[in-house]
């Protein structure tokens, strides 16, 4: 089922959570909503499922407008971010609830509802403790439970808010690798709820960034990455170091110093400019031709890679990442006098960065 999503804007009481918002989301894919706390996500999450209506705008469910239509009219799915769970039933009976309460004639026969029970307990694999309580498994598991109690009732669009919030780091990620193995096998539309990059950009097929109820950026997790259209989206998707200078004459002008930019550069004035740690070379010195000169502060060399914090002249903090052999090789440490060479730049008018 596509979902597309047409100049909705709510507001709650002086605080506009959505501020006339528009996404196409075609059938089968699977759509991260990502951005900050309080940045309206779930607000439209809850809109889409009919949790929620809208002060104005549409929502059409493939092409039907359901802006109107209950929450049972939908054939939505929703995940919470805290289970959700019925305690005092088995996992089985849990999955089943949605079933068993359908109206008498769109209810199935119980031989059919335990042998759909069966197959998504096996479809996310824990169909071993049917016969178990919520209190007796683990938060990744519960997860999976309710996801599995979301498909019972066949949805046509799934909904997720926050779904592996609650959980450790590890388990976060064994779980968003497994929902995307699941999304490829079952196909259904998913929108899910995230504040997570690395999540969000390992999961799903395109990425709406929000800010403060507008949308910055639809795309793939690719092209928000590599080329993001507004400073909140270069700053907001990973890390990254931030410089405020002037473009001039095909450079980037940083005080004293200038960094040569790519001759489809942005227009001339002043200007905010973004480079990821990774995308630096040092080189040992100061002075080295088209550097800027810093000196290392702290290293930290763990794992395949060096993080290193530097100061510039101004005393202004960079941080860079690179190869912890490429960093040995080089017989650097801490106190020595570097020159830093960017090999991307994103660069945006000063004036962006307050829109």
């Amino acid at each position: 089922m596509s979902i597309a999503i047409r100049n909705i804007s709510k507001q709650f009481g002086t605080f506009k959570a959505l501020d006339d918002v528009s996404i196409d989301i075609p059938s089968g894919e699977l759509v991260a909503l990502l951005g900050p706390s309080g940045c309206g996500k779930t607000t439209l999450l809850r809109i889409i499922a009919g949790l929620d209506f809208a002060d104005q705008g549409q929502i059409l469910l493939d092409g039907d407008d359901a802006s109107a239509r209950h929450v049972r009219e939908r054939h939505v799915g929703f995940v919470f971010q805290h289970y959700a769970l019925f305690r005092h039933m088995s996992i089985a009976d849990n999955v089943a609830f949605g079933l068993r309460v359908k109206p008498r004639r769109e209810r199935l026969a119980e031989a059919e509802i335990k042998r759909r029970v069966k197959r998504l307990l096996e479809l996310v694999q824990l169909d071993w403790l049917a016969d178990r309580y919520p209190s007796q498994l683990s938060g990744g598991q519960r997860q999976r439970i309710a996801l599995a109690r979301a498909l019972a009732v066949e949805p046509k669009v799934l909904l997720l808010d926050e779904p592996f919030g609650a959980l450790d780091a590890k388990v976060r990620k064994e779980l968003r690798r497994w929902l995307r193995q699941l999304h490829d096998e079952i196909h259904v539309t998913s929108v899910f709820v995230t504040h997570d990059q690395e999540e969000a950009l390992e999961v799903s097929d395109r990425v709406v960034v929000i800010n403060r109820g507008k949308v910055e950026q639809i795309g793939t997790p690719e092209s928000v990455y590599d080329h993001p259209a507004t400073p909140f989206v270069a700053n907001f998707l990973g890390s990254v170091n931030l410089f405020h200078g002037r473009v001039e004459g095909g450079h980037l002008h940083l005080g004293e110093d200038a960094l040569a930019l790519a001759v489809d550069s942005r227009s001339e004035g002043k200007a905010v400019a973004f480079v990821r740690p990774h995308e630096f070379d040092i080189v040992p010195g100061w002075g080295a031709d088209g550097g800027l000169p810093a000196t290392i502060l702290r290293v930290v060399s763990v794992g395949p890679s060096a993080q290193i914090e530097l100061s510039r002249l101004d005393g202004e903090l960079i941080e860079v990442t690179i190869a912890r052999e490429t960093f040995h090789s080089l017989g650097l440490a801490e106190g020595d006098r570097v020159s830093l060479r960017p090999r991307h730049i994103r660069v945006f008018q000063a004036e962006a960065l307050a829109a």
